[in-house]
């Protein structure tokens, strides 16, 4: 029999759908105040991929990821999913539009081999979790880079989406090493920022 382990926890990104990068700058401080520190995030550029969210976010969306320090047990993603979906209603009624959701929020997360994204929807590559939420493998890690699979939406198959994630899994490769946060490794010892510090004492 196999020994029983507990994996190693994983970073949780999230993928922003939203109007305009206004929309996208009002969700942030509620979505640090559920996850903490911002990691790496990649900034508003145009989503153009598909025609989807017309009707809720308008004609011309924008995408928007957002990365978060502190790492977490991967089975939390349901309760994560669940919490964004919340966060997307409040928002709707807020806008006046309940029912159409002028903000999209798509978490997933990330370990040193897979990209995995949560969603509400059953299909054939998506295993259950629990209270009505999968997660779908959405790329995979081998030779150094992202790969898509058959069934990888064809966003986070571009090269823009996977040079992202492959930034963030280099910070999640050395957090794992170090027990430290990437913003901190220019204060290790022996780094030039640390002898700045020493040298100015």
């Amino acid at each position: 029999m196999g020994e029983l382990r507990t994996p190693a926890k994983v970073k949780i990104i999230v993928g922003i759908l939203a109007r305009d990068s206004q929309a996208v700058e009002s969700v942030r401080a509620t979505l640090r105040e559920k996850f903490g520190p911002e990691d790496l995030n990649l900034d508003p550029f145009p989503f153009t991929f598909t025609n989807y969210y017309v009707d809720e976010i308008g004609a011309a969306p924008v995408r928007a990821f957002f990365s978060y320090e502190n790492l977490v047990d991967r089975e939390t993603i349901v309760d994560i999913k669940l919490w964004t979906n919340d966060v997307e209603l409040e928002i709707a009624e807020q806008n006046g539009t309940p029912g159409l959701r002028p903000v999209n929020l798509d978490p997933g997360y990330m370990t040193l081999g897979q990209f995995f994204l949560a969603t509400t929807k059953d299909q054939r590559q998506r295993v259950y979790m629990q209270r009505g939420i999968f997660v779908e493998p959405t790329l995979y890690f081998q030779d150094g880079h992202f790969h898509a699979f058959d069934w990888t939406y064809r966003d986070y198959q571009s090269e823009k989406y996977i040079a992202y994630l492959e930034q963030v899994r280099a910070r999640l490769a050395y957090q794992m090493s170090t027990g430290k946060p990437y913003r901190l490794r220019l204060e290790a010892p022996g780094t030039r920022l640390e002898k700045q510090k020493h040298d100015t004492v």
